[in-house]
């Protein structure tokens, strides 16, 4: 028998889980794509978009993913035989330098592992080597959606000053965006991606580009900005439809206004202190769960190296897979595969999973998907500690 029947949770790192009230506002006709309603409630989106940000600066739309996102900063950032030196933390800083290398773009990797920080003196040593300033750019992942580690990007920039180099800082806020705490101006970042399916709380399909005046002045006018890349018509545009050079994605809009409504009204600062706490809510529960398994454990040692938005842990091949195979079937939770920590051909594979707490969730879901895990252990006989839940739900009454 399962009990999955009834409303399922999507416990993965995106997409994320759409609120009722996005779903409704999506719910509608296409509009008037000349005048009107939509080109005044589009007005009403970037003051949010940089709000989210912690930005003044430019913001430019595409209708893309995340990996769109990484190609339009490419385009934008570099010209073809221009270099750029990755941060890579995980499977996703690695998959941006694969993208940037697939542009003509040369790329200097400083791979720091799936379970360690980024290390700055490194950081500041490979900067000091390029005495001839080769590299125009760094690019890194705020929190890394595959090995959960949050880079801290203060300390990345004083890294950056203290070598006196003038490269740009790039950064990937695809997962912490609205999850994880951000000031892309305080913190000297240059240009920043995300994308609408995580923190957004919007259905796949938008890709955002940040970008400093100072980015503007230096970029946006490469070999690689085509016109359908190029920034500048779509944070500057002359008519509405340069915002997306060719038609607006309508629904998407909409369910965009109508998420950053939400997140207004909870206040940004209070939607970061949330998901810090369900963060915590998670890690204490696999705290427990490890003392009576050593192979269970988070991917990242040190909480303040973990991303709030989602958690990367192991528990043994195969058991994580067996674990969320059982969650989905038996109890009609969904959680994600430990993406990039092995190859899928590889039986270590089946050891890895990552548990999504970002946008749209709240204690009850949170506690909920963990108590379904604790089930599905016991119904698998994998060994596990005691006290998961009472650990978890005392971080909630903590923190409420």
């Amino acid at each position: 028998m399962s009990l999955a029947h009834g409303r399922p949770y999507l416990a993965i790192p995106g997409p994320s889980v759409i609120p009722d009230r996005v779903l409704r506002a999506m719910h509608r006709g296409s509009p008037n794509i000349y005048e009107g309603p939509l080109i005044e409630m589009v007005a009403s989106l970037w003051p949010d978009l940089r709000m989210v940000a912690g930005t003044t600066g430019h913001v430019a739309m595409y209708i893309g993913n995340g990996h769109g996102g990484w190609e339009a900063a490419n385009a934008n950032l570099f010209n073809r035989g221009d270099k750029a030196l990755v941060l890579a933390v995980g499977q996703f800083g690695l998959s941006w330098a694969n993208s940037a290398q697939g542009m003509g773009i040369e790329v200097e990797v400083l791979d720091f592992g799936k379970s360690s920080p980024a290390d700055m003196n490194r950081v500041e040593a490979a900067l000091r080597a390029d005495t001839g300033h080769r590299i125009k750019a760094v690019l890194t992942t705020h929190v890394d959606t595959a090995s959960s580690i949050k880079t801290d990007i203060t300390a990345l920039r004083a890294a950056m000053d203290a070598a006196g180099h003038p490269a740009l800082l790039a950064v990937d806020c695809i997962a912490s965006l609205g999850c994880d705490e951000f000031h892309m101006d305080d913190w000297g970042v240059d240009v920043m991606v995300a994308a609408c399916q995580k923190g957004l709380m919007t259905p796949p399909g938008l890709a955002f580009i940040w970008f400093s005046e100072e980015a503007r002045r230096r970029c946006g006018t490469t070999d690689l900005a085509t016109p359908y890349w190029a920034w500048g018509p779509r944070a500057e545009p002359v008519d509405f439809w340069q915002h997306w050079d060719g038609t607006a994605p309508t629904n998407h809009l909409y369910a965009l206004r109508e998420a950053l409504d939400m997140i207004r009204e909870e206040g940004l600062p209070n939607v970061w202190r949330r998901h810090q706490a369900l963060a915590r809510t998670v890690w204490a529960a696999f705290d427990a769960w490890a003392a009576g398994n050593p192979q269970i454990g988070l991917n990242v040692a040190s909480p303040a190296d973990r991303g709030w938005s989602v958690t990367a842990a192991r528990l043994g091949a195969p058991h994580a897979t067996r674990l969320r195979e059982w969650c989905e079937a038996k109890a009609g939770v969904t959680l994600g595969i430990g993406l990039g920590m092995a190859q899928a051909t590889d039986p270590a594979y089946h050891g890895f999973l990552r548990v999504g707490h970002m946008g749209h969730v709240n204690a009850h879901m949170t506690l909920g998907a963990l108590a379904v895990m604790e089930a599905g252990m016991a119904a698998l006989d994998i060994p596990h500690g005691d006290g998961a839940l009472a650990a978890a739900a005392r971080v909630v009454a903590e923190s409420a």
